[in-house]
Formats: structure tokens, C-alpha cells, sequence
């Protein structure tokens, strides 16, 4: 399963670590703020509106930032973009600990936000181009396994920091702490280059990126197709990460602790993205998110009909994180490959960040259904429809396993990105 990175080059290697250590950073900063929002609440005496305004501003804004990202990743190189988003929502979050009120800290980190949305698609497109073709797939899959390592790190610093400092000071700590681990990321990347496929692109006569670009003739119909395989793969994956405990509280389960839940979660993810990243190389990219779709949805029912217990409930949680988060290692190399690479983080980041804005607005759907049909019913229900509209998009989309990225070029929409037949070497 690592064979694809002991027999990389020394600049695949620097640039997978690049990738990965970013990714960790952006997946902690996000997550430790949930972490928060309790303490946050009860020293300022937020309301769980207010506290849901400022979750909501974060992810809106990284929508907005992704989209812009890509299209200045595009103009302007894949690296100084990667590293100049991490200065910024490392920035942010500095300021953001030296916030006094709600509206301050809603101001912090919607600013913070725009930083986030732009290092999942760069970093994806870096690494997806200077990768050898045939290992695109597993490399990029242990790039996502990054999320993991930040998801948990989060739960222990942050919990760490909490039980050892005082409140007032500790949630502005945990902010001040992403200092550290952000000048690890910027010294890792200090050496990396651009891919040769972009280089080569900046020298082709054809339009800059710009914010039409996605609704271009050439462009539209992918992008569209794109954004909506992500709506439903993010919808799917919040409602199951929201929602879950509720639904286990609901029906008499005593899970122990949130962090050991949080955990056994995140190391299930884990799992799922190194066991994806070789289905996706092995199987096709659509097969293997197809395939997981299903197994998700499946997953999901259990909740409502398996009779739970302790030691139930965590294996739950481990397939829960092995399916609906570990899919997602499928998702970068399958964006990637659809975009010429003049324009392939303007497209990528458009369709990841306004899929994921949208997908999030299930949790408030099944929260809005649970009132009237209940929540077991509600989350099976949205997960079915989310995972569909997942699948109804895949079976439109081209399969694009081993395409040569300097080989997609600006065809139309409906033209599918050719595989190669040899793997380059």
C-alpha cells in the first residue's frame, strides 16, 4: 500500500508532506472552534444562535475564499497561494484569540474562513500534477488522511488546554497555539516548486482564470456535475457526524466519552482514506464512490435498526468514520482529473466549497423533518436523497482513473478526459 511513496521522487515526497502537513493544519483550526463554542458560550453567554452564526460565517467565507484561491492558484502558481492561505487563517486565528465580544470573534473568523476554503483544492491540484499518474489516487488519499491527524489533534490539544488553564484563557490559547504547528507547515513548504504541467500551462495562449470562468460553455456543465456529487457526499457526511450522537442519546446510548467517540471516529477515517486511496487506484474513482455511498446510507440505517450498546455504538462510529469521511480520499484525485490544469483550481474550488456550503444546510433539514417524522427517520431519509444525488452526478461523470492531467484540455463539457494507456513514468 506505500510501495506508490518509497518509489517516488525525493519532489513527490516533499510535496506529499507539504500537502499533508496543510491539510492537518486547516483540518485542526476548523475543528477546534466545535471544541470551544461550550466554553465560549458560558463565559460570554452566547446564544446557541449567535454561537451558530459564527460556525456558519466560517464555513460561508471558505466557500468564497476556495473559489478565490482557485482562481489566484491558477493565475499566480499553486504553492505561493498554499503558502499565503496558511498565513492568513493562521493570522486570523491569532487575532481571533485576542477577541473581547461576539461581534469580534464573528468578524476573526469569518476572515479566518476565507483562508481555510483555499487549501484543500491548491494543495489537491499541486499534488494531483507533479505525482506519477498511476499512484494519483493513493497519494492524494493519504494527503485527505491529513484531516484526520488535525480532527484528532484538535480534540487532545484542545481538551488539554481546557483542563489545565482557566477558561477565560484557554479558548484564547488553543486559538494562539496554531501558531506553531502553521511555521512547521511554512518551513516544509519553503523548498517546494510548482508542477511542470502548470508551468507549462502559464505559456499556452488561452484565457486567464476569472471568476466566469465555471460558467463558461467549456466548463459549466462539469463544474455543475461536480458540485453536485460533492453536495451529497458533504450532506451525507454532516448529517452522520452531526447527528449521530443525538440519535444514539435518543435511543438509551451511553457511548462514554466524547473524546474517546471523537476518536475511535477519526481513527475509522483514517482507515477509510489509506483502504479508498487504493480502491480509487485499483477500481476507478467512480466505482469506489459509488460503492461507498451505499455502504454509508447502510451505515446509517444500522442506527435506526440495530439494537446498540457500548461496543456496538463505537464500531458504529469507526464505519461511520471509514465510510462517510473516508470516501473523501476518492474525491480529490476524481476532481482533479475532470479540469484542464489552466483552470483546475478555479473549477475544483468552486464546486468542493459551494458543494460543501450547500451540503451543510442538510443538518438543518433534518433538524426541521426530526420535529415532525423523528430523527431516525429524518437522517435515513436525507442521507438516502443526499447519497442519490451523489450517485445520479457519478453515473454522469466520466470515469478519469490514470488520465493524464497535461493531457485534459479545454475540450467541452461533455467530452470525457481520456485515461492513458501506459502509465508515465
Amino acid at each position: 500500500m506505500f510501495s506508490w511513496y518509497r518509489s517516488g521522487t525525493p519532489r513527490e515526497k516533499k510535496t506529499f508532506w507539504a500537502c499533508y502537513a496543510g491539510w492537518a493544519l486547516d483540518s485542526y483550526d476548523m475543528q477546534m472552534f466545535s471544541f470551544l463554542l461550550p466554553t465560549l458560550i458560558g463565559i460570554w453567554g452566547l446564544t446557541k444562535g449567535e454561537a451558530g452564526v459564527i460556525g456558519t460565517s466560517a464555513l460561508l467565507s471558505a466557500a468564497l475564499g476556495g473559489w478565490i484561491a482557485g482562481i489566484l492558484s491558477d493565475r499566480f502558481g499553486r504553492v505561493r497561494i498554499l503558502i499565503f492561505t496558511v498565513c492568513w487563517f493562521t493570522f486570523f486565528g491569532v487575532v481571533a484569540g485576542f477577541a473581547q465580544n461576539f461581534e469580534q470573534l464573528l468578524v476573526a473568523r469569518t476572515l479566518q474562513g476565507l483562508g481555510f476554503g483555499g487549501e484543500w483544492a491548491v494543495g489537491v491540484a499541486l499534488m494531483a500534477e507533479v505525482i506519477n499518474p498511476k499512484n494519483r489516487g493513493r497519494a492524494l488519499g493519504f494527503v485527505q488522511s491529513g484531516f484526520a491527524l488535525g480532527w484528532a489533534g484538535a480534540v487532545l490539544i484542545v481538551t488539554g488546554i481546557l483542563a489545565y488553564f482557566p477558561a477565560d484563557y484557554a479558548w484564547r490559547l488553543a486559538f494562539w497555539v496554531g501558531v506553531v504547528p502553521a511555521l512547521v507547515v511554512i518551513f516544509i513548504r519553503r523548498n517546494v516548486k510548482d508542477s511542470e504541467a502548470f508551468k507549462q500551462s502559464q505559456k499556452l495562449d488561452t484565457d486567464k482564470a476569472s471568476i466566469g470562468t465555471v460558467f463558461s460553455a467549456k466548463y459549466v456543465k462539469v463544474s455543475v456535475l461536480a458540485s453536485l456529487l460533492v453536495i451529497g457526499l458533504q450532506a451525507g457526511c454532516y448529517v452522520i457526524l452531526v447527528w449521530t450522537p443525538s440519535l444514539m442519546a435518543e435511543r438509551g446510548v451511553v457511548s462514554g466519552s466524547l473524546v474517546r467517540t471523537i476518536l475511535i471516529m477519526a481513527f475509522g477515517s483514517l482507515c477509510g482514506f489509506a483502504a479508498t486511496a487504493y480502491m480509487s487506484d485499483r477500481l476507478g474513482r467512480r466505482p469506489t464512490l459509488i460503492m461507498l455511498s451505499l455502504g454509508s446510507w447502510i451505515v446509517t440505517v444500522a442506527y435506526m435498526f440495530v439494537p446498540l450498546n457500548p461496543v456496538i455504538a463505537h464500531v458504529m462510529g469507526f464505519l461511520v468514520g471509514a465510510l462517510a469521511i473516508g470516501m473523501f480520499a476518492a474525491l480529490g484525485p476524481f476532481l482533479s482529473e475532470l479540469f484542464p490544469t489552466q483552470v483546475r483550481t478555479t473549477c475544483m474550488g468552486f464546486s468542493y466549497n459551494v458543494g460543501k456550503s450547500v451540503g451543510a444546510m442538510a443538518v438543518t433539514g433534518v433538524g426541521l423533518l426530526a420535529a415532525k417524522y423523528g430523527l431516525a427517520q429524518s437522517v435515513g431519509a436525507f442521507c438516502l436523497g443526499a447519497y442519490a444525488i451523489a450517485v445520479f452526478a457519478l453515473l454522469l461523470l466520466p470515469e478519469t482513473k490514470g488520465v493524464r492531467l497535461d493531457d485534459v484540455v479545454e475540450n467541452e463539457a461533455d467530452v470525457a478526459p481520456q485515461p492513458m494507456l501506459e502509465p508515465r513514468t
